[in-house]
């Protein structure tokens, strides 16, 4: 008795096990997801994708793995989707500089991102905010505008890259506030903010999800965010309108995330991909986290990312005429 009861419970624990490696076998069936960022790791990009691409990963039911291909404006990353087998599994997480900027300001753009991919759904929108190194001898917006006007071309800002939305932000800034600012590029936000602390150069437009840890942390100080209102990431930080200068009264600076596919997907794939986006999207611990860096959900349709991106594109055409990019 002793000896068949033994067989039988061996017998039933290597069918269970047996039951069990199948079961892991068909959760890891789906094949890694890559999300390639055109940024440095540590930047708001990459921190934006790395907790999107957890939402993501559950609602796929796969591995979803961050790429950081930081440089040319985010176009190398672009640009490697381009070239990407189109199965649906290496993916752009694009800000919208990559998108919208780009095109109008490289004479040798490798892809045209209205053409070569496959717009698959928006994710956030963001608004960059001005930050500066703690010895500035400047607090608000209107003193900042006072010093750059009785010294031209001393204060230096840092970006992410030539055309990415923060040096647009400060282009734009520069020219409305009608000031000379000195440009610094960067491959990211992370190493500019880096430089922004330890003083090598002036002030970082930033974004609000990344620059207000450093604010609260006292490592930089905040001087106002680019948003039509104050942000609730920081509350106590003006924006722009609110300085009184004339030129700035209608200021915004900002921008978005969206996902990006390799031309040529099936129908079925970019379904698929398109319903993963938008779950991913409403998934409470993403909606909660992204709420506390100041972004807002964009729980918008394919088709009102095509839109966007062309109107934009458009009114960044008519804007660069005037903006020099260096």
């Amino acid at each position: 008795m002793h000896t068949s009861f033994r067989r039988t419970l061996l017998s039933g624990l290597i069918v269970g096990a047996a039951v069990l490696g199948a079961g892991a076998a068909m959760a890891q069936s789906n094949p890694p997801v890559r999300l390639v960022v055109g940024y440095a790791a540590g930047g708001p990009a990459d921190q934006g994708a790395r907790l999107f691409a957890a939402a993501l990963g559950k609602a796929l039911n796969a591995t979803v793995v961050v790429d950081n291909k930081p440089g040319a404006n985010a176009t190398l990353a672009g640009h490697e989707v381009v070239r990407a087998k189109a199965d649906g599994n290496t993916l752009w997480f694009a800000a919208s500089a990559g998108i919208t900027v780009a095109p109008n300001i490289m004479k040798r753009m490798p892809f045209d991102p209205a053409k070569d991919l496959t717009p698959i759904a928006p994710v956030a929108r963001y608004y960059n905010m001005l930050v500066v190194n703690n010895s500035e001898p400047f607090t608000s917006t209107k003193e900042l505008v006072s010093y750059a006007k009785a010294h031209p071309g001393k204060l230096s800002y840092g970006s992410s890259g030539v055309g990415s939305s923060n040096h647009v932000a400060a282009a734009l800034f520069a020219r409305q506030a009608n000031v000379e600012l000195n440009h610094i590029p960067y491959k990211g936000n992370a190493p500019a903010m880096t430089d922004t602390i330890g003083g090598q150069i002036d002030m970082l437009f930033d974004i609000i999800s990344t620059a207000s840890g450093y604010v609260n942390g006292g490592k930089v100080r905040a001087i106002a965010v680019g948003s039509p209102n104050r942000s609730p990431a920081l509350p106590n930080v003006p924006t722009f309108r609110e300085s009184g200068i004339a030129g700035l009264k209608d200021y915004e600076a900002g921008g978005w995330y969206a996902v990006y596919a390799p031309k040529g997907l099936t129908p079925e794939v970019t379904q698929k991909l398109t319903a993963a986006v938008k779950h991913a999207v409403a998934d409470p611990d993403l909606r909660k986290r992204y709420a506390e860096l100041g972004y807002e959900q964009w729980n918008g349709t394919t088709e009102d990312l095509v839109n966007t991106a062309a109107r934009e594109r458009t009114q960044w055409a008519s804007v660069l005429q005037g903006v020099t990019l260096d």
